[in-house]
């Protein structure tokens, strides 16, 4: 699973931002659930890393609309 670089991220459009965003999260909460579930071994330090790159694409979101409140 590879990780997403500020770099990569900011060659995307707004529309591509905004799936992997969704991915992202689906992607989490499925992670977050089996990991309440106890079922999550191998993959225990992907949840951070989503995480972050979750963070990464709503930095790269809020940087392009200058600060302004999202609707």
């Amino acid at each position: 699973m590879a990780r997403n670089k500020t770099k990569t991220l900011r060659q995307f459009n707004d529309t591509d931002l905004k799936d992997k965003l969704t991915d992202l999260k689906v992607d989490l909460a499925k992670l977050k659930s089996e990991a309440l579930k106890g079922t999550l071994k191998k993959d225990a330090g992907v949840i951070r890393w989503k995480r972050r790159d979750i963070a990464r694409i709503l930095t790269l979101m809020n940087e392009r609309t200058g600060g302004q409140k999202r609707q």
